[in-house]
């Protein structure tokens, strides 16, 4: 089938040079409509379909400019080239600061004319078959980092995506385990199906089993209808067990019976219910710890610990804080012109790079809509981002400044557990053995701990 003909809408009061415009674009191949005033113009904008207008200044009743601005109004974004037997500079200038293509004086120059409405045709094609392909694209933040850990995070993801294995995002809070699961889910081939997130750490223990599995109608007191769960929901996509540490030994056995037997019952049933399910776990807490103090199932840990996939905290992958805080800016801009124009200068993203981060990604993109709403100008300093940055003094090195630089519980624990380490290390010549022995914890485990606070000779 041969593909449609541009449609150009011609305004203009006056007929003559409405006749002569048409004879001219229906010679190029064009379908040509009409209109003498604007509100024609919008009567047979209800109706039709315009790919381009040209569009007369003076017109009586609704002129050119206010036509203009009630299409902006509209939400109609095709292109529009002004014709005008009055044009100076100024009129030309606020034309094109109200989103017309071009300006053209009467009478048009053929040529002129014509190569103005192929690259204003051109330009509306290519911005169209751009939405389309962002349309089409996942609505999944891209992972930012070029550091060799990032690298390899990616290179997991790619291997593991096409397979069923079940995956164990592990790191602190704020470093952007979500994304990584839903990533996984993305390049995958449930990707067309569910992917249901359960926050295991904000839902309480005596409702986390209903959350899960659902329940039959008066299962317990408050169930007054039977409710889905979200294994359920899942099946045939990915189930997100985020802070799976958090959950009660109660909802960890039956959650390791469901993983054994890929099926579940519902509270107060007794119907097994065959689901299929991607398992993706994450959490902030060391489960060989957890396992060893008896709060979390070794056999469970088995079953959810196929692919591990540590996400290190910000402070350890200093080289990707510039493209991140550069990338957040930008997005800050496109959702709200306040941040449009801002940028950081080279002093800025090296200020930004010693800073401690302890709420890691999450706190960093507080920071950067700090810093683009309170600096003082387009550019932000070095200087603004040390004053404006409430993440403490730069790479503390002992307890008191960990005190002064890191404000929540985890991230100072984590932070002096990694100073602990490294003096212990030192002391016994890091010999991992002898260490592991004077401070009481198992060699495995001395390796973890090392591995997740990337802590090398």
């Amino acid at each position: 089938m041969p593909n449609k003909p541009p449609t150009i809408l011609v305004t203009d009061d006056e007929e003559s040079i409405r006749n002569s415009l048409r004879d001219i674009l229906e010679f190029e191949g064009y379908r040509v409509l009409e209109a003498e005033d604007g509100e024609q113009v919008f009567r047979i904008l209800s109706d039709d379909t315009v790919d381009l207008m040209l569009l007369d200044i003076k017109m009586k009743g609704m002129d050119g400019m206010e036509v203009l601005s009630k299409l902006k109004e509209n939400n109609f974004h095709f292109p529009v080239i002004m014709i005008s037997g009055h044009g100076n500079i100024e009129i030309a200038v606020e034309a094109t600061k109200k989103g017309a293509f071009d300006f053209i004086q009467k009478p048009p120059d053929l040529n002129r004319l014509l190569v103005s409405v192929r690259n204003a045709l051109d330009q509306h094609r290519l911005s169209e078959e751009n939405e389309t392909i962002r349309s089409r694209l996942p609505g999944v933040p891209e992972i930012i980092g070029e550091s060799r850990a990032i690298e390899k995070i990616k290179e997991t993801i790619d291997k593991v995506a096409q397979t069923n294995s079940r995956v164990m995002v592990t790191g602190e809070n704020g470093t952007g385990k979500e994304l990584v699961a839903r990533w996984i889910h993305e390049k995958s081939q449930r990707s067309n199906e569910e992917f249901v997130e359960v926050n295991c750490a904000a839902i309480p223990a005596d409702l986390l089993e209903s959350e899960l599995f659902g329940h039959e109608k008066g299962a317990f007191t408050g169930a007054s209808s039977q409710r889905i769960g979200k294994f359920e929901q899942a099946d045939g996509g990915t189930l997100f067990l985020d802070e799976v540490g958090d959950m009660s030994p109660n909802a960890q056995a039956k959650v390791l019976r469901a993983l054994q037997e890929n099926a579940i019952i519902r509270v107060g049933g007794t119907e097994k219910i065959t689901v299929d399910v991607r398992v993706i776990a994450a959490t902030n807490k060391d489960l060989l710890e957890e396992i060893d103090t008896g709060g979390f199932r070794e056999d469970l840990y088995h079953r959810l610990n196929v692919i591990p996939i540590h996400v290190p905290p910000l402070r350890q992958r200093r080289e990707d804080i510039p493209a991140l805080a550069r990338r957040w800016l930008e997005h800050l801009a496109e959702k709200d012109i306040t941040f449009a124009g801002i940028s950081f200068s080279d002093d800025a993203l090296e200020a930004l790079k010693e800073q401690q981060w302890s709420g890691n990604v999450r706190e960093l993109q507080n920071a950067v809509e700090r810093l683009g709403l309170l600096a003082g100008g387009t550019t932000i300093s070095g200087k603004e981002v040390d004053s404006l940055t409430l993440t403490g003094s730069r790479k503390p090195e002992g307890t008191d400044s960990l005190l002064e630089s890191i404000d929540t519980f985890q991230g100072f624990k984590e932070a002096s557990e990694r100073l602990f380490l490294l003096r212990k290390l030192n002391e016994n010549d890091w010999n991992i053995s002898q260490t592991a022995e004077a401070i009481d914890i198992q060699r495995s485990h001395m390796y973890n701990k090392m591995k997740k606070y990337d802590i090398e000779r």
